[in-house]
């Protein structure tokens, strides 16, 4: 059975296969060092063989093959690349030359390891003397002769240098050996040579000079002739001619002309066929010249001329210099000085206005407005020379008008603000006042446009607002304007507010309507009033245009209970804060009667138990005692003696029980009969004593066999009833009912 293997997983194979052998074969060698070495030497002479070598020290495995990359390199930069099987590589210079001086080092590469050498430098001594040639000797001036300088066998990047002894012709640089160039040369007879430079990086070699080569270059004889007419020193208002002559020792040329100039100014681009004439004026003063040109030749000759003035300029005038609309002005027109040949009276004067003539005269007045504002010249003429003197603007002063008082920004009692004044008229500087009743507090200069007149100003009334105005001036006192009185608006910040609470806070029940006002002395509205509650959280706020706000709780609870204040305040920017009112809500009257009626009734109820607990056991004693008072029988074991004692204050029978136990129910013994009691011959006695209401007289109760008050003493007792001590076992009880009728 034959499997076939698929081409992606062969390539797969056989890239493992490649890394395992490559990681084999870099653990099978290492490179130690690499070493360049340059052969003869690090400094030669110029044609001398150089020799690089590349060295490398490799530690292998025996047996292994191994290829090297070397790679050279001149100043960082590429030189040569070579593969071998060696430990070393070489790379020749053959006949160095300068341009081959540098820094070299090379890099040894196998597999993934890399090595690079340490840098040398290869110096090459030696530059070879250029040869100068120009293709001819002698020449007419403005004609070019070719000049070539040849370095022949350098190379590199050369600047060559054309010279004439300290003078430099020409300059070019280049990668080639030699430079050709035309040069014009414009002297009688130039010594030529030539040079050439080589640069080494930081450094640059020079090279030594070439040959001298003397080149005659005959000279043109265009240059001009100048001449003038009559004089070099003339007065204006005369006639002055140039005049521009060559003596021509050579064949007319076409292409030659002349050139007359004044200064910077071309007069006259040919002068060959004719002169230049014109009026002298005393600006004519300066440097004449004539320029000859024929081709790129050019030769020239001047002369200086002097033109005296016939009268300086004139010189305008306006008096008085500031001239405000309505005032009157004068414009003078002068002359400073003039020569002999004229008199003041020979010179004529013309005055314009924006370039339109306005009077032939020295002399101009007029009421300064808006008609007669605008730029005035002056022109004097005499012997055909007229002067114009420098422009004067005439602008009219605008009188200040009526200044406008106002304020920036809202006027609060007590704090500062700021007037402005202002004009909407008026030439500046003007000088703004602040007054307040007649009395001056401050005053600006105003004197540029951007400028603003503001004062800092404070009242402690409204009324005090209407006691400032402002003045302004811009020519003394006749140009005094005063404003209006100062009338705005003036915020009066708000006074401390009183909170009332109604009803008091003394009577609020629960379920009542409290209401809360707000009120203050003092303040501009619209005034904002604040409620807040107990904790501080404001309830309610609104905007009035009174003095006072109100706010109603409506049904309050007795969590409505707290401090209560208000805060108010306006524009001013302040606010202010009542004094805090406690507020108190008690009980609703019903919740208080039913709360009384409940107690009422808990009382009753308690008094009632009491009363039925007692009598329910009053009548468990008295169901006791019926049952245990019995007739005495001779044939029981217990004796029954009635005793009756008579009382002085009570009708009362004392009756005697002798029985094993007592039925009457107990208490406890009275701090009289203690001793008694505690006697150790004594039985053990319980008296009960009931007493009736109502004390009766024994001596109006007839003695019945059943009394109203009886003294029972019930003894439990084993002995006779002899031995019963009647003093200290007496108790009394004062029975109403439940006894039988007495017997008669």
């Amino acid at each position: 059975m034959q499997v076939k293997i698929q081409p992606s997983l062969r390539m797969g194979t056989i890239l493992l296969l490649f890394l395992f052998t490559s990681e084999e074969a870099c653990a099978e060698f290492l490179i130690k060092s690499v070493e360049l070495i340059i052969q003869p030497r690090n400094e030669v002479q110029r044609g001398t063989d150089v020799l690089l070598i590349c060295k490398a020290e490799v530690s292998h495995i025996a047996g292994s093959q191994l290829i090297y990359k070397y790679t050279f390199y001149k100043d960082y930069h590429l030189l040569n690349t070579d593969q071998t099987n060696a430990t070393d590589s070489f790379y020749s210079i053959p006949d160095a030359r300068v341009a081959h001086s540098g820094k070299y080092k090379c890099t040894v590469e196998s597999g993934k390891q890399k090595k690079k050498s340490s840098a040398k430098d290869l110096t090459v001594k030696g530059l070879l003397a250029p040869v100068l040639t120009v293709d001819k000797l002698r020449l007419t001036e403005g004609d070019d002769v070719t000049a070539v300088c040849t370095a022949e066998g350098e190379t590199g990047f050369l600047t060559f240098f054309f010279r004439d002894g300290p003078e430099e012709l020409y300059q070019q640089a280049t990668d080639s050996h030699k430079v050709e160039q035309k040069l014009t040369l414009d002297k009688g007879t130039v010594n030529m040579f030539c040079y050439y430079s080589i640069n080494l990086g930081i450094t640059a070699e020079r090279s030594s000079n070439s040959n001298v080569i003397s080149v005659d270059i005959e000279e043109l004889g265009i240059k001009p002739d100048i001449t003038v007419m009559p004089s070099t020193n003339i007065t204006e208002g005369d006639n002055i001619t140039f005049s521009c002559s060559m003596n021509m020792t050579h064949k007319r040329n076409s292409e030659h002309r002349i050139i007359f100039s004044h200064g910077h100014t071309m007069l006259s681009s040919n002068m060959i066929h004719g002169n230049y004439t014109t009026l002298a004026k005393a600006n004519d003063s300066g440097e004449y010249e004539c320029i000859s040109i024929l081709g790129v030749v050019h030769k020239s000759s001047s002369l200086i001329i002097t033109v005296k003035e016939i009268f300086s300029i004139p010189f305008l005038a306006i008096h008085p210099t500031e001239v405000f609309e309505g005032e009157n002005f004068t414009i003078t027109c002068q002359i400073s000085s003039l020569t002999s040949r004229i008199q003041k009276k020979d010179i004529k004067y013309s005055i314009f206005r924006d370039e339109t003539f306005v009077i032939n005269d020295n002399r101009y007045s007029g009421t300064a407005g808006k008609a007669t504002n605008g730029k005035y010249v002056c022109k004097a003429e005499a012997n055909r020379i007229t002067k114009e003197s420098s422009m004067l603007m005439l602008a009219a002063k605008v009188l200040v008008s009526k200044p406008a008082i106002t304020v920036d920004g809202p006027v609060i009692v007590d704090k500062p603000f700021w007037i402005r004044c202002h004009s909407e008229n008026g030439s500046l500087p003007i000088i703004y006042s602040l007054k307040r009743n007649n009395l001056i507090l401050n005053w600006i200069n105003v004197s540029r446009f951007q400028e603003k007149a503001r004062f800092l100003a404070l009242i402690s009334t409204p009324s005090d607002i209407s006691s400032y105005l402002c003045e302004a001036e811009n020519n003394g006192q006749v140009s005094i304007k005063m404003s209006e009185r100062l009338h705005v608006t003036v915020i009066v910040p708000v006074g401390k507010p009183l909170l009332t609470v109604l009803p008091v806070p003394e009577n609020i029940e629960e379920g009542n309507d409290v209401t809360l006002i707000c009120g203050i002395t003092k303040g501009s509205p619209p005034i904002s009033f604040r409620f807040y509650g107990s904790n501080h959280t404001a309830i309610h706020t609104t905007t009035v245009q009174s003095n006072s706000s109100s706010f109603v709780l409506s049904t309050v609870k007795r969590k409505n209970s707290g401090n209560y204040y208000c805060e108010a305040f306006n524009t001013a920017g302040m606010s202010s804060r009542s004094d805090i009112v406690k507020v108190e809500v008690s009980l609703a009257m019903w919740k208080k009667a039913l709360i009384a009626v409940f107690c009422m009734l808990l009382v009753a109820l308690l008094v009632l138990f009491i009363v039925m607990r007692y009598k329910a056991k009053r009548g468990k004693r008295e169901m006791a005692a019926k049952l245990s008072v019995k007739p005495a029988s001779p044939k029981s074991d217990d004796s029954l003696t009635l005793s009756l004692n008579h009382d002085p204050h009570y009708n009362a029978h004392t009756v005697e029980v002798n029985n094993k136990e007592s039925v009457w129910s107990e208490r406890p013994p009275d701090v009289a009969d203690q001793d008694s009691l505690q006697s150790p011959n004594e039985v053990d006695v319980e008296y009960t004593e009931v007493v009736h209401p109502q004390p009766v007289d024994p001596i109006q109760i007839p003695l019945r066999k059943g009394t109203e008050t009886v003294y029972s003493e019930l003894q439990t007792s084993q002995g006779a009833p002899e031995n019963i001590s009647h003093q200290s076992l007496l108790e009394y009880a004062e029975l109403n009912h439940d006894l039988p009728e007495p017997v008669d």
